[in-house]
């Protein structure tokens, strides 16, 4: 197969986020005279985009959140999460090296995330990654988000390829049951955030341990289909 883009999930599979995220869900939850979470539970509760991330976090005591907690949580959160976003947030190792090594493959690079643009892109710009991306597709870019594949497609036609030309690199089911339905090949990645589940439980072509590692699996398929 030739690839000619590469399309990654953001928050689990660039950057780590979790201490941000984290940080801003207990912060609502001293809000609302709640006592803080550890991270590691709150990184279970990552995956399904802020709404249920808050939903969750507000019903951890094993209490269903009404609606008008949800709400006036969810504008707490999004609040500090505003003043918090990639301040202890930092890049996977071997992120940089592989979408240099990438480039230089002469692939087109998309970001596909369901973070809304107010907070995916100064992130991107924050860790200094915005330049290496063609096109940044965000939660509030397309009216569907993963694991629809709608803006899996966006960025395809963003990028002018066929979807069988791109390769998705993410770390979550959302991210799998997007792809799939695109039908693009993925790989997963085993340190993101796949709701505390394990990613070999994942429809993937592929589990790869960093960024760098999946440049190296795409040019060795690449260079398979030259040499065929």
């Amino acid at each position: 197969m030739q690839f000619s883009g590469i399309l990654f999930d953001l928050d689990g599979t660039l950057i780590d986020t979790i201490p941000d995220l984290a940080g801003a869900a207990n912060a609502m939850r001293l809000d609302m005279g709640m006592t803080p979470i550890s991270q590691d539970i709150l990184a279970t509760y990552v995956g399904k985009g802020m709404e249920q991330l808050v939903i969750r976090s507000l019903g951890h005591e094993g209490q269903p959140a009404e609606m008008d907690l949800v709400m006036r949580g969810l504008a707490r959160y999004t609040d500090h999460y505003r003043k918090l976003n990639g301040k202890r947030s930092h890049l996977y190792p071997g992120v940089l090296a592989g979408l240099q090594d990438f480039q230089a493959q002469g692939m087109r690079l998309a970001v596909v995330t369901n973070k809304s643009t107010e907070f995916a892109l100064p992130l991107l710009r924050q860790q200094g990654l915005a330049d290496f991306f063609d096109v940044i597709v965000c939660g509030d870019t397309c009216p569907r988000k993963k694991p629809d594949p709608m803006p899996l497609f966006h960025a395809c036609s963003l990028l002018d390829i066929q979807p069988t030309q791109a390769l998705f690199i993410g770390d979550s089911i959302n991210d799998a049951l997007a792809a799939r339905s695109a039908g693009i090949r993925m790989l997963a990645l085993p340190y993101g955030y796949n709701e505390g589940n394990p990613v070999q439980s994942l429809p993937v072509d592929a589990i790869v341990g960093s960024i760098i590692e999946a440049a190296r699996w795409a040019a060795e398929r690449s260079s398979h289909t030259e040499h065929a």
